[in-house]
């Protein structure tokens, strides 16, 4: 499956990054949130476990915060806000 960004509803969006390895989830995360505006959410699905510590340190640099975490049978969720 290949990345999609897509609008939810409005103040949230929604990429999918399934089957992608570093850096490309932690790259398409930042370029995602750039498009966002203060306070939007974006829901961040991926796969590749060591993709969770570099996009973490990247949204605590960048002053953005995770609202919540999901792991379903090797699925990751995070909501991000963006700051």
């Amino acid at each position: 499956m290949g990345m999609t960004f897509e609008k939810i509803e409005e103040g949230r969006f929604r990429l999918n990054v399934n089957g992608y390895v570093c850096p490309h989830p932690q790259i398409y995360t930042k370029k995602s949130l750039e498009k966002l505006g203060s306070g939007d959410i974006l829901e961040l699905i991926f796969d590749n476990p060591s993709s969770g510590e570099s996009i973490e340190a990247m949204i605590e640099n960048d002053g953005d915060e995770v609202l919540e975490k999901k792991t379903e049978s090797g699925q990751f969720e995070w909501h991000i806000q963006k700051a």
